[in-house]
């Protein structure tokens, strides 16, 4: 009996402002994108497919990553899945179906926990979290903040489609308002087709627009941004007169500047433990409500990654104790008696994750027994206010466990079994996802926790059909995370910070107080001392890296010679300037060639628009003397230059950026994270 899939089932695109040029994303946690042509194409060398190694085009502007999707067939002659295109003999057509939205802006302002529905008592109502934009009232005008260029549908090879205003009769199409900030959103991307039929998904150009002032890492109100999600369907029809009806979806990103370094806990970690635990996705990990004590756990598949990434973390962050635990001092592949001892101890080095879907005291302790950091040394979900306070993060209950069958010597070191192909695809796009923490987190949040929003293990319950929203168009209120209801296009996005670059300029560190576990703020709405110094998701946003020009030109523009540790944002110091700068940042790629490249890594910056900053030293006198300025030091620092507006694309604005400013109030300065200082907003 054969049945079909889309592989991947959740694929994962990325914004970018280059007008025309655009890549395929990674096939494997932390592995670099695929080259392809305008249509979707992939381009090979000698049959292999070609990687990138550069992520912007010749004008500086950052290439977005399409999402791939094609279709497989399984069956007792290809277990594993066969690919199907417009060239496999039996099939007479292939029809793809999108629809992505931006809900954001109809949505509830985010605030940390609150709303979460895991923990009791916990509504937005209940917890009195506002609307964003609550003085636009009424279902039409709610409606009207969706971002909702409604479905495209493609037949066909080579062709293409915009997902504009121009939506051929879908009666809700919804797009922003003008702006007098930032830049007006037309477009949430476009699909294509390549010459077989397969489909690719390209997200927005990275435009932010609004009216207000932004003083917090969750956005401000009247912003929207072409961040977007939505589903995507495929019907197969055979000449025999046959047909199958697919389904998956799409997640749009921000761009990934370390494309080769994922989190400790990924998406596809926090999927596969919602889908272990309430889903049966492998009866023989978790099954009647409890961990199997008996699974043999395989050290290449479920315990090396977590062994592995915390020392990854050296290339964007600082992190002295993560480098001491990530390889281990011992052999970890070594189940004798001789090693027991010395995995028994890295366990206990790690938090233990609480009871399903609670928070546990433990995530506020800081050291272990030993009196070393307990791993991993990430802030957790909510560190920042003092309700459901998680202030140190912790592995997935099912990571953790895997950790434990080690730790025990019930693991083996045989290859593991492969995926099936549509199953190995979700999983590499869900491995380059942040997912853990989550506060709101990257591309999604704590949403993709509740078991609702799946009918199966990594695969999206989808709302409703393409008949009823041209009835009756997206819904602005309903909560996707209470009841087996599914997702609507938007949905998956529509917590995060509006506009993404409020989060992503504001949460690369945190101050953690590690005394008092009720309190994570101080009076004056700093974090309480004693503090420790943590990090939010540096593979998505770096916080200190290596510069890498090699030259004498790129050195004098850049201020600093090769090999240089740095702040990864210097010289973007406020929310204004993220917004306007967020594609001068650089892009942190290994520069190792040929086969050692996974076993002597060297990643360092490459891409940085060192035109657009000013690199200055800066004169730092004592104390005694700093009017005078004698006996003076000297300090490095980058300003961006006053004239720097954004690298454009196709649709740049009209508008200079003076008049089209975008304005930040003085909370910036107290960020959670960059040059300001590590203070909530």
């Amino acid at each position: 009996m054969a049945s079909y899939a889309i592989g991947p089932t959740i694929g994962v695109a990325r914004l970018g402002n280059s007008p025309s040029e655009f890549y395929l994303g990674p096939e494997s946690a932390g592995g670099l994108p695929i080259a392809c042509d305008t249509q979707g194409n992939i381009e090979r060398d000698g049959g292999i497919p070609r990687l990138v190694t550069t992520f912007k085009d010749a004008a500086g502007c950052i290439k977005r990553q399409g999402a791939l999707f094609r279709v497989f067939r399984i069956d007792d002659a290809h277990p594993l899945g066969v690919e199907v295109t417009l060239a496999s003999p039996r099939v007479k057509s292939i029809t793809w179906t999108v629809h992505v939205a931006n809900k954001k802006a109809a949505w509830y302002n985010f605030s940390e926990l609150d709303g979460n529905l895991l923990y009791p008592n916990n509504s937005y109502e209940q917890k009195n979290v506002p609307l964003r934009n609550v003085d636009v009232t009424g279902p039409d005008a709610r409606r009207k903040l969706i971002i909702d260029p409604g479905p495209r549908t493609l037949a066909g090879a080579n062709l293409s489609a915009d997902f504009d205003a121009n939506a051929g009769g879908y009666p809700f199409v919804s797009f922003p308002p003008p702006v007098t900030q930032g830049e007006q959103i037309q477009s949430l991307g476009g699909m294509r087709t390549d010459s077989e039929g397969r489909l690719v998904v390209l997200g927005g150009f990275g435009k932010s627009g609004g009216d207000e002032s932004i003083g917090s890492f969750a956005g401000a109100d009247t912003w929207h941004d072409d961040i977007s999600d939505g589903p995507v369907s495929c019907v197969v029809e055979f000449h025999d007169g046959t047909s199958v009806a697919l389904k998956a979806w799409v997640l749009v990103g921000s761009p990934k500047f370390v494309p080769e370094i994922v989190n400790i806990s990924t998406l596809e970690d926090t999927m596969y433990d919602t889908a272990v635990r309430n889903l049966r996705a492998d009866p023989e990990v978790f099954n009647n409500g409890s961990y199997n004590p008996d699974y043999v756990a395989n050290f290449e598949r479920d315990i090396r990654p977590i062994l592995d990434r915390p020392g990854a973390y050296r290339w964007v962050a600082n992190v002295p104790s993560m480098n001491s635990m990530s390889p281990p001092g011992f052999d970890p592949r070594d189940k004798s008696d001789a090693t027991v001892r010395l995995r028994q101890a890295y366990l206990g080095m790690f938090r233990a994750p609480g009871p399903q879907d609670e928070i546990d005291p433990s995530h506020n302790q800081l050291f272990s027994s030993n009196n070393f950091p307990m791993m991993p040394l990430n802030s957790g979900s909510n560190s920042v206010s003092d309700d459901l306070i998680d202030k140190f993060a912790t592995l997935t209950a099912t990571q953790q466990f895997f950790l434990g069958q080690w730790a025990a010597g019930n693991f083996t070191t045989d290859p593991p079994p492969p995926y099936s192909e549509p199953d190995r695809l979700t999983r590499a796009n869900l491995a380059n996802c942040v997912g853990n923490p989550f506060c709101p987190g990257i591309e999604v949040t704590w949403s993709t926790r509740n078991p609702n929003l799946y009918d199966a293990p990594l695969s999206l319950r989808h709302r409703h059909d393409e008949i009823w929203y041209a009835a009756h168009g997206l819904d602005p209120t309903e909560d996707e995370t209470d009841g087996v209801f599914g997702l609507e296009p938007g949905d998956l996005t529509k917590r995060m910070a509006i506009p993404w670059q409020a989060d992503f300029f504001q949460c690369s560190i945190q101050f953690i107080n590690f005394t008092d576990p009720t309190v994570n703020k101080s009076p004056d709405g700093i974090p309480a001392p004693p503090t420790y110094f943590a990090y939010w998701w540096p593979p998505q946003s770096p916080w200190q890296v290596i510069t890498g020009d090699l030259t004498a030109e790129a050195q004098t523009l850049a201020g600093t010679p090769a090999g240089y540790q740095v702040l990864y944002a210097r010289g973007i110091n406020t929310f204004a300037q993220m917004i306007t700068g967020w594609s001068y940042l650089g892009f942190i790629v290994n520069q190792t060639t040929g086969s050692l490249r996974e076993y002597f890594p060297y990643l360092v910056e490459q891409e940085r628009a060192h035109e657009k900053f000013v690199a200055a030293a800066v004169a730092v006198g004592d104390a005694s003397n700093v009017i005078t300025g004698a006996d003076t030091n000297f300090a490095n620092a980058w300003f961006l230059t006053p004239t720097a507006g954004p690298v454009q694309g196709a649709a740049k604005s009209t508008e200079s950026d003076e008049q089209r400013p975008v304005r930040t109030t003085f909370a910036a300065s107290r960020s959670r994270g960059r040059i300001a200082g590590p203070h909530d907003a």
